[in-house]
């Protein structure tokens, strides 16, 4: 199913709408297994300190709002800013953005347009990505962060990243850069 909507046989409300019926679970069964994701436990000091420093903390997953929203307020991280598809859930409470700037019919959220405009918005950006749907957005920031998969993926196209393992990494390069203090009070 996910090799199919890679090759955009599928748009991503066909692809939500099979997951879903495949997986055969309720909503607060989907919702307990979404709290139990690994979570990088430095990922929220990190966050704590780009807010401290007056940066934005944005998240842009083609993942639904309803579940990654959930998933913050569990981390106690509520001035994220999400842009991501629509809630989804057994209530089918699905809702398109087809008209607006950031809709994609393959991926639903356009990750392009989002970090177009955040360019507009912020002086510097940097991104973090792991996926094949990073690489253009991770081309348009100003510097980017990747694990995994997407470290040879951006190798291969000559695409310029700080290597990470964890949020950590982040942390060392950004007080390294002064964008961030090295303190860990608040």
């Amino acid at each position: 199913l996910f090799n199919e909507w890679v090759e955009k046989k599928y748009n991503y409300k066909d692809f939500l709408d099979k997951l879903c019926n495949a997986i055969n679970k309720n909503d607060s069964h989907v919702l307990e297994e979404v709290l139990r994701i690994e979570w990088d436990n430095t990922a929220d000091k990190v966050i704590e300190k780009i807010q401290k420093a007056e940066g934005d903390f944005v998240i842009l997953s083609h993942g639904t709002g309803y579940y990654i929203q959930k998933l913050l307020h569990e981390k106690g991280l509520f001035k994220v800013k999400l842009y991501s598809n629509e809630e989804y859930n057994e209530m089918k409470n699905f809702n398109g953005r087809e008209k607006e700037l950031s809709y994609s019919f393959c991926n639903g959220i356009d990750k392009v347009k989002i970090i177009n405009y955040l360019k507009e918005k912020y002086p510097y950006i940097y991104y973090v990505g792991d996926s094949l749907s990073d690489i253009v957005p991770c081309k348009l920031a100003d510097e980017c962060f990747a694990k995994g998969a997407l470290q040879h993926m951006l190798s291969d196209q000559k695409v310029d990243f700080i290597p990470i393992n964890n949020f950590s990494d982040i942390e060392k390069y950004l007080i390294e850069k002064e964008v961030i203090s090295g303190e860990d009070k608040f």
